[in-house]
């Protein structure tokens, strides 16, 4: 009989068990069991289905939007990590319909999320250009004669809308890139620049902005005299009723599409239908009210325009021309303290040109050209510049408008501008002009001329020659962002005013779309007459008061508009004039 080794008995034993041990047994693993589930099913259904992240599926309601042609559809898509910045945005909060059975994401995501892609340069930055029907653009080169009562448009269209080459007889300016530019072609040079612009797209979905190469300035240009406000409204009409019809509208109802127009805001705000008012209605159309409006003068009512600079003489194809005419307005002697250019405004009793005239023919430090009839030199642009090259101020008052073009032409020199209005400069052109004015510029409140009798003389010999030789060299740095590259090249280094609008046109996009997402606005009590207010504001603000420049602005809206209409139309009398 053999004997079972002892260490066995223990095992041998528990593996047979009792009775009571088995069912004590299976009853754990049950109560296990349905506990794994019971924990499973609470995880899934009561904490995965509050905390819904963008990196998952975002329910969301479709886009609303301020504007009865705004129709955007919610497109189904996965959202994840959304950033158009080099810092992370705040986290996205979900946002659920009240069906709460789909699963949709906006659907300008996709052109948010390229500016992931660290290897694309072009990342947030694409364009979508609209192919127009020829009648929109070219068809007006076409007809070029057509485009000014007064002026042979042909010759200034040329050269990709520079106009002809300058000639450097008086040695004024440099051999290359010069040339006769009219102040009103800024559609089609903008236009020429966009077509060399590096991040094009034909994908609109992956687009920061959609340009409109509409030619809204020559458009109005042809009409403006003799013609019904039918003949000046067609093709603005014709226009919105095509971009309507285009899948790139329904993205955002046109919040993300911009046009230029060289001309300014006036030609085209016509406040009512009676034939003998002015302009066409543009800019007060519901859908052109959703687009962003580049024009050389914005109005300070209104949130859909926005001021970029005139076009000067100075066009240059690379940076080593920019870089030879800073340093020789750097060493340049300036005999005249100040300077003005113009004409006196005798039917514009509120004008303080004739007192700028009286002041600077009194003065030994003064360089006056009058622009009346029968003075030629105003309209040589090298008599012009070589006044603004030898002078240290250069006064700009008021032209017909709010803003003028020698402003930008005084710049140029290195001159040092003097304004007397902020809508001249400062409310207008805070996309490519700092927002601190006395670093560059003086500022004299026309009350003070016209009220006061202030010497402007002795105003400018308050400051110390130190201190204009700072505002000088600030003047000279800020030319690149004010000049109009050759639309045949593109400078390497420098941002030309083109590539400063852009770039401020694709921010306020990229800014829209992230608020949209957000579900906030970008200002708190947001009032659109206070418009030129919220361009002043620094980054984090939300609301605006008080201003010093309020009495500038604070006449009645509807006394404004009418009073500026007829400053357009003076403006385009001053251009007849200057042909004659």
């Amino acid at each position: 009989m053999r004997r079972r080794p002892v260490g066995l008995v223990p095992f041998e034993t528990m593996e047979k068990g009792s009775p009571k041990n088995q069912q004590t047994r299976l009853c754990f693993l049950a109560f296990l069991s349905a506990f794994f589930w019971i924990l499973y099913l609470y995880f899934h259904f009561v904490v995965l289905g509050r905390s819904t992240t963008v990196e998952e599926s975002v329910v969301s309601e479709p886009v609303k939007l301020e504007s009865p042609f705004v129709n955007v559809k919610s497109i189904p898509a996965r959202v994840a990590d959304v950033r158009v910045e080099k810092e992370k945005p705040p986290p996205v909060k979900p946002v659920r319909n009240t069906a709460g059975e789909k699963v949709v994401a906006y659907p300008f995501m996709r052109a948010l999320r390229t500016v992931e892609n660290k290897s694309d340069p072009c990342g947030g930055r694409y364009i979508y250009v609209h192919n127009l029907p020829p009648r929109f653009n070219e068809d007006m080169l076409k007809e070029c004669k057509s485009l000014s009562l007064w002026t042979n448009m042909c010759k200034f269209t040329s050269n990709e809308g520079l106009g002809p080459p300058l000639e450097n007889v008086e040695g004024v300016f440099e051999n290359t890139g010069w040339y006769a530019t009219n102040q009103f072609a800024v559609d089609v040079i903008f236009n020429n620049r966009m077509k060399q612009y590096e991040c094009l797209t034909n994908d609109s979905s992956i687009a920061a902005a959609v340009f409109v190469p509409f030619y809204a300035g020559f458009d109005i240009a042809r009409y403006l005299w003799g013609y019904n406000i039918s003949r000046r409204d067609a093709a603005s009409l014709d226009l919105v009723d095509w971009l309507m019809k285009r899948p790139e509208w329904g993205i955002m109802g046109g919040k993300d599409h911009f046009l230029v127009a060289g001309r300014i805001t006036w030609d085209f705000r016509r406040l009512t239908d009676e034939e003998s008012d002015w302009g066409n209605k543009l800019l007060f159309l519901p859908a052109a009210r959703n687009m962003s409006m580049l024009v050389v003068e914005s109005s300070p009512w209104n949130a859909n325009d926005f001021g970029i600079p005139y076009p000067t003489y100075f066009h240059p194809a690379k940076d080593e021309e920019v870089f030879v005419w800073q340093d020789r307005m750097r060493k340049l002697e300036r005999k005249w303290v100040f300077s003005f250019a113009g004409a006196p405004r005798p039917g514009n009793p509120k004008s303080i040109r004739g007192r700028i005239i009286d002041q600077c023919r009194k003065s030994k430090v003064c360089k006056l050209l009058e622009c009346d009839f029968g003075e030629s030199k105003c309209h040589s642009p090298s008599s012009i510049m070589q006044m603004f090259q030898s002078s240290l101020f250069c006064l700009q008052p008021q032209g017909d408008s709010y803003t003028r073009r020698s402003a930008f032409d005084s710049m140029l020199a290195g001159c040092i501008p003097v304004f007397f209005h902020p809508g001249s400069a400062y409310t207008q052109y805070t996309w490519h002009l700092p927002k601190n004015y006395t670093t560059y510029s003086v500022f004299i409140p026309e009350d003070d001329t016209r009220k006061r009798n202030v010497s402007i003389e002795e105003r400018l010999s308050q400051i110390s020659p130190e201190q204009v030789k700072i505002m000088r060299e600030a003047v000279i740095n800020l030319i690149p962002r004010l000049i109009y590259a050759d639309p045949r090249s593109k400078l390497e280094t420098f941002r030309d005013a083109f590539d400063v609008s852009v770039q401020a046109v694709i921010d306020k996009v990229t800014r829209l779309r992230r608020n949209i997402i957000q579900g906030r606005t970008e200002y708190d009590n947001f009032v659109e007459e206070n418009s030129w207010k919220y361009d002043l504001l620094d980054e984090g603000q939300r609301e605006v008061g008080a201003h010093e420049w309020d009495p500038f602005f604070s006449k009645p809206k509807d006394e404004q508009s009418d009073q500026s209409a007829e400053a357009a139309k003076n403006s385009w009398k001053n251009e007849q004039r200057d042909q004659s």
